[in-house]
């Protein structure tokens, strides 16, 4: 009785062993806040299972606008580290959250805090005077950058080194993650390049300034926007002049994010006798876009169908 009373001590006094040392494991994983889900994806290539990540917008939210809720307080509270896009895209929202946070290691310039954009090929930079008459114009270059997979790659390669920077001792680990995403991403890039190819040179309008990056990547035209302006919506002066340049230009394709209103998009696309394609900008847009890689496949899938459907 006394030998089975022992074991039963030696089998709880394991278990509890076991207990503590899987809590103090999920303790020891870094705790990384992005405000995108697609900065969130590419840490969670990197990162592994050394990681918890949690994005704070969502994939269909604007990422210009996003609701400051207090859930977010304390998860920043606890963040080792914070991703932004930068640019100035998360200036509406952000900075409040980070300053109330009251986390030393995530303020702007601390350790803890990391600017994707600092790794990628920024474009649209504008030159000279920026006034708010030119609407929502980023003075530091388009924000949008991730929608490029050479700049996904740039950003990864930010973060495994952040990553390594902060634990040493993982950082074979995290250069390990980054080359096989590195190998995959290359790959995945070729395969999209040449589902691409036959459109090379083709035509668009974009809702807002979202693609630069990804029509320069993939070989597009984009000639005009429903905005007027970024962040300004469609007056029926600039509908109709799009309308007649679309016309002039042959042009048949409008791309459309998932928060934009479709009615101006859909009267421009019945005036023309084009289509209207909602593309995702971000990962987590649609269910089916779980990561990075999906997000591509997902776009590409889509711009392919409308460019085969007008022509």
């Amino acid at each position: 009785m006394h030998t089975r009373a022992s074991a039963r001590l030696v089998i709880c006094t394991l278990v509890f062993v076991l207990l503590i040392q899987s809590k103090s494991s999920a303790d020891s994983k870094l705790q990384i806040m992005t405000a995108t889900t697609d900065l969130a994806s590419l840490a969670q290539e990197v990162g592994g299972d050394r990681v918890s990540v949690e994005s704070i917008a969502r994939g269909y939210q604007d990422p210009h606008f996003v609701e400051a809720k207090p859930s977010f307080l304390l998860k920043l509270r606890k963040a080792d580290l914070l991703i932004v896009v930068g640019l100035e895209l998360e200036i509406g929202w952000l900075p409040p959250l980070i300053t109330q946070s009251s986390n030393p290691k995530i303020q702007v310039g601390a350790p803890g805090y990391l600017d994707a954009s600092r790794f990628a090929k920024i474009l649209e930079i504008p030159t000279g005077q920026v006034t708010r008459a030119e609407g929502d114009v980023h003075p530091l270059g388009n924000p949008h950058y991730w929608l490029d997979p050479e700049n996904g790659l740039r950003i990864a390669k930010g973060i495994a080194d952040k990553l390594s920077e902060m634990r040493p001792n993982d950082a074979a680990y995290f250069e390990q993650r980054y080359a096989g995403f590195e190998k995959r991403l290359k790959e995945a890039d070729q395969q999209w390049l040449a589902e691409m190819k036959p459109y090379s040179g083709r035509k668009i309008v974009t809702y807002h300034r979202s693609w630069p990056n990804f029509a320069e990547h993939f070989g597009l035209n984009v000639i005009g926007y429903v905005e007027p302006r970024p962040g300004i919506p469609p007056s029926p002066q600039h509908t109709v002049e799009l309308i007649a340049q679309m016309k002039r230009e042959g042009v048949k394709v409008i791309v459309v994010e998932p928060y934009f209103d479709l009615k101006t998009p859909n009267s421009v696309a019945r005036e023309t006798g084009g289509q209207v394609v909602v593309l995702m900008p971000s990962v987590g847009g649609e269910k089916e876009i779980t990561d990075y890689f999906k997000l591509f496949d997902y776009d590409i899938a889509k711009l392919k169908q409308a460019f085969d459907t007008v022509h």
